[in-house]
């Protein structure tokens, strides 16, 4: 399984039908409305880079109110206890 965080930018005042009409799309597992430098962060579980692709371009940028995007592909997860774990000095 592949993820992607889609950063979003909204127009203003369309954020609430935006954000659920992205939750809407095939592929999206989550969308987060959130305060800073994006107006959504959408998160994509797909099982192929081809179907990134289909799902960010050909759908959630054809999205009402989306502005632009900006994508990350996720390498690797981290459970809090595997961090933790990582950084623990073995007490």
């Amino acid at each position: 399984m592949i993820t992607a965080i889609v950063l979003i930018h909204a127009d203003n005042g369309r954020i609430p039908e935006t954000a659920q009409a992205v939750a809407d799309t095939e592929g999206v597992t989550e969308v987060y409305s959130c305060a800073g430098d994006v107006d959504l962060i959408a998160i994509v579980r797909v099982r192929d880079h081809e179907q990134i692709a289909e799902v960010v371009t050909g759908r959630i940028d054809k999205t009402p109110g989306v502005a632009r995007t900006t994508t990350h592909i996720a390498f690797k997860s981290y459970s809090s206890a595997e961090v933790e774990a990582g950084f623990s000095l073995g007490e």
